[in-house]
């Protein structure tokens, strides 16, 4: 694979960090396909749980869609290793190719007989993005300027969330007009797009080479250099027990919704307040990982989003929409602190199994959290449940901001001149 470019008149200090992305080629058509498939994909998750309860009735079922989607992160280290073993850019254009090649199957979902094709395409479809998150997170490290990787990774956190506050709704309407088939045809069709944008990047790889050891141990060689690194570690452990305070605390939004005397469907105004503050921390997340290091970008966060759980247990609007915005800011922090530092410290022959090993940990406790989340809110009162997880989040705050280990310069994550 071709060096990493270091054009420094695309990165001088003081430029936007948004328009010094977008100046660079490969991170403009990277930011286009994730918006591009992204609007897909969050159309589609909302629309399938409702497809399901048309269909079944079910409420069950309609929540086994997130599983479905979600269970293949859980062998994450396993699916990475791919990335590894192949040219990583042919291997995204095909993790994009397979689900649109598959959606359409679900024009033939049309009676409650025929879910198990819907479950088995959703499965299907999770798996082919944990194999594309791979292999987008080591061709971005190679292909985008390493300087620009905090902006670029906080900017794609903006498109994300900035999809999420328009695409479930979206998907939902199309749903409730044309039936989910529509919904599943269109997310084919945002695929097909995205995997022309990843066409036109200019990306060189060589082979990668014949693996020394089979496909366990070359997985068992990413698993062990994550948790042996020092700096990764920490990050990646912190942005687990934040995922699975998330999810608990997630689970929690319709009695935090109950408590304020409002409607459910009050809990779509406090995600839209969520995601405008994961808008916001998107834009400003690569000046402020060079100014604080990804430790301390990460530890802030951490702190931010755990006294905005807390405050969710009191019920006044007022205190629930900012609490709502610094979720939104605080919550992706350490998420981008460490997916940023896994592409900087991770060789990359090691770079596909090891950002598969830590989504694994950081997402996989998400879907615990939810579990744990909905039985506890069953039986503790918010009052005691949501400063409880605050008080998680803040000690894993302390503990990532304690002073770096020895030879952690890097974890400064300073740009360099």
């Amino acid at each position: 694979m071709t060096p990493r470019r270091t054009d420094t008149r695309k990165t001088r200090r003081g430029t936007w960090p948004l328009a010094r992305v977008l100046r660079d080629r490969n991170a403009g058509l990277y930011l286009a396909g994730v918006v591009v498939s992204g609007f897909g994909t969050s159309a589609l998750w909302l629309a399938a749980g409702v497809w399901v309860k048309d269909l079944s009735g079910s409420d069950g079922l309609a929540a086994l869609c997130m599983l479905a989607m979600w269970a293949p992160t859980l062998v994450g280290p396993a699916l990475g290793t791919i990335a590894d073993r192949v040219r990583r850019k042919p291997l995204l254009i095909a993790a994009n190719l397979l689900p649109a090649a598959l959606l359409p199957a679900l024009f033939a979902v049309d009676s409650p007989d025929a879910l198990w094709l819907l479950f088995a395409v959703l499965f299907v479809y999770g798996a082919a993005g944990v194999v594309q998150d791979a292999a987008e997170s080591a061709l971005v490290a190679a292909a985008v300027d390493p300087r620009l990787l905090g902006d670029f990774n906080g900017l794609r956190m903006t498109a994300n969330e900035g999809m999420k506050l328009v695409a479930p709704l979206a998907g939902a309407g199309l749903c409730a007009a044309y039936g989910g088939p529509s919904v599943a045809a269109l997310d084919a069709a945002t695929f097909v797009l995205a995997t022309g944008l990843y066409a036109a990047l200019r990306v060189r790889e060589a082979p990668p080479e014949r693996p020394a050891v089979d496909r366990r141990r070359q997985t068992a060689e990413g698993v062990r250099y994550l948790w042996g690194h020092p700096r990764l570690r920490p990050l990646v452990l912190a942005g687990g027990v934040t995922m699975l305070c998330a999810g608990a605390g997630g689970a929690t939004l319709y009695a935090v919704v109950d408590a304020l005397g409002r409607s459910p469907a009050y809990a779509g105004v406090l995600y839209a307040v969520q995601g405008a503050g994961s808008v916001v921390v998107g834009v400003v997340s690569g000046p402020a990982l060079r100014r604080l290091g990804a430790r301390r970008f990460g530890a802030a966060g951490i702190a931010l989003f755990a006294v905005a759980v807390a405050a969710r247990a009191v019920p006044c609007d007022v205190l629930a929409w900012v609490s709502g915005a610094a979720i939104g800011l605080g919550l992706p922090t350490v998420l981008i602190a460490a997916l940023t530092a896994v592409q900087r410290e991770t060789p990359g022959p090691l770079l596909g199994r090891v950002s598969a090993t830590a989504n694994t940990l950081v997402f996989a406790p998400n879907v615990l959290g939810l579990a744990v989340g909905a039985a506890l809110v069953e039986t503790v009162a918010l009052w005691l449940l949501l400063p409880a997880l605050g008080a998680v989040l803040l000690a894993t705050a302390a503990a990532l901001a304690r002073h770096p280990v020895a030879g952690a310069a890097s974890d400064t994550c300073a740009e360099r001149p």
